[in-house]
């Protein structure tokens, strides 16, 4: 397992690090400038492949495409006329390295004009004028790219389980993170930018809609261990204080964002676990404190070969929740509703607020009972409860409001402004 998910010392690798981004940015800098822009800069990115990290197909020349081979070390490209090329990746200069990439686009038939500058960076250096030596680490690299193709599996099968509209997986050269995005599918108010040496309009078009995103940093930006990382625009009150997993897992205040050390996903007794309960109690934290409507956007875990059931035939298809009772465990302050179907169980919290009131605080529906009503079976029970004892409610649950929304015939128990 070890072997799977390396020892990445950040301190140790920094300074090469710190090459391998400003390479990144520059072959990344050549795309954008040649590709058609796609929404929230995904046509800028780089994916994981076996070997490292490719940029797919440029439309420049007869369509090129750049691949940085961190096994064998070398940053390579092919044409869709046959054409190859390609130099070593190994102890240089930025200049040095930027001189070598200009010859390798023209020798793939390609035009090697974008803009000369580093992104989201300090003080930055344009490539041409950047002759410090910088060194190469082609152990850490490996090890880099080893825990890249661990943490992007994960990522992969995180991403599977939404159906709205998600990023791929891709590596943003800017920031140099591995990242997912979920969407709410609503516009977010305008990104305040300021981010350093990106221009404010790049800010703001990667935020004019709601996320929910989770990464991987290898190290810098405010800390000196690779981490993950979760976050949501625009962030949700009580996000900070959400409980979220595993217990490695911390509120960074001055990055105003989840963070969970890469060391603890690594050692853990099951890495892929331990990061698949992070990204999905981020996400979950973000969703219901924002009052996303998950029912419509959650699904289930994709697996290998077997197509996911459309929700109209699992509605018909599946055992239909009904059958199994709402059961309610009351208490004097607290309680909650819970309803188990097909060994999996859903819960729905509340608090009392005195003798006629309830506050709906919380509901989770597992990804296995999804678009079977389960969820709206539950506020249901808490409507039939609420007229028979003589109480209201009050749903502060985002899905619990958003299913009284949908229910106008509910409205007689809610709480009325007195």
């Amino acid at each position: 397992m070890r072997d799977t998910w390396p020892q990445l010392d950040y301190l140790g690798w920094r300074e090469t690090c710190a090459a391998l981004h400003l390479y990144l940015q520059i072959a990344g800098k050549y795309r954008i400038a040649h590709a058609p822009w796609l929404n929230h800069s995904w046509s800028a990115t780089f994916h994981v492949t076996p070997r490292g990290l490719t940029s797919s197909l440029i439309p420049d020349g007869p369509g090129i495409e750049i691949r940085f081979d961190l096994r064998e070390h070398t940053v390579s490209g092919t044409s869709g006329d046959g054409r190859r090329a390609q130099f070593a990746l190994g102890a240089t200069t930025v200049a040095a390295f930027h001189a070598d990439f200009v010859r390798l686009v023209t020798d793939l038939g390609g035009t090697p004009t974008f803009d000369g500058r580093p992104n989201e960076l300090p003080n930055p250096v344009p490539f041409r004028e950047d002759h410090r030596d910088r060194p190469y680490d082609r152990d850490a690299v490996h090890r880099f790219h080893r825990a890249l193709l661990a943490i992007d599996g994960v990522f992969q099968t995180f991403r599977t389980s939404f159906l709205g509209k998600s990023s791929p997986v891709h590596l943003f050269w800017g920031s140099f993170d591995l990242a997912v995005t979920r969407f709410s599918g609503r516009r977010a108010p305008l990104h305040p930018a300021g981010i350093p040496a990106l221009p404010d309009d790049v800010a703001q078009e990667a935020y004019d809609r709601e996320v929910a995103s989770a990464g991987f940093w290898p190290g810098g930006g405010g800390i000196d261990y690779p981490a993950f990382y979760a976050y949501a625009y625009p962030t949700p009150g009580g996000f900070r204080a959400a409980p979220v997993q595993p217990d490695a897992a911390f509120w960074h205040d001055g990055m105003g964002e989840f963070i969970l050390p890469y060391e603890a996903v690594a050692s853990a007794a099951d890495p892929g676990a331990a990061l698949l309960s992070f990204l999905v109690s981020t996400y979950e934290a973000a969703a219901d404190l924002g009052g996303w409507d998950r029912d419509l956007l959650d699904g289930p875990q994709g697996r290998p070969g077997r197509v996911r059931t459309p929700d109209a035939v699992a509605a018909t298809a599946a055992p239909p929740a009904t059958e199994a009772p709402v059961e309610r465990v009351d208490g004097a302050a607290k309680g909650r509703y819970r309803l188990i179907v097909d060994g999996s169980e859903a819960e729905m919290t509340y608090s009392r607020a005195g003798e006629r009131l309830v506050i709906i605080d919380h509901t989770h529906v597992p990804a296995a009972l999804r678009g079977r009503k389960v969820g709206e079976r539950m506020v249901r029970q808490a409507v039939e409860d609420a007229r028979r004892d003589g109480i209201a409610i009050i749903p502060l649950c985002p899905f619990a409001k958003a299913q009284f929304d949908r229910h106008p015939e509910w409205q007689d128990v809610l709480r009325r402004p007195s």
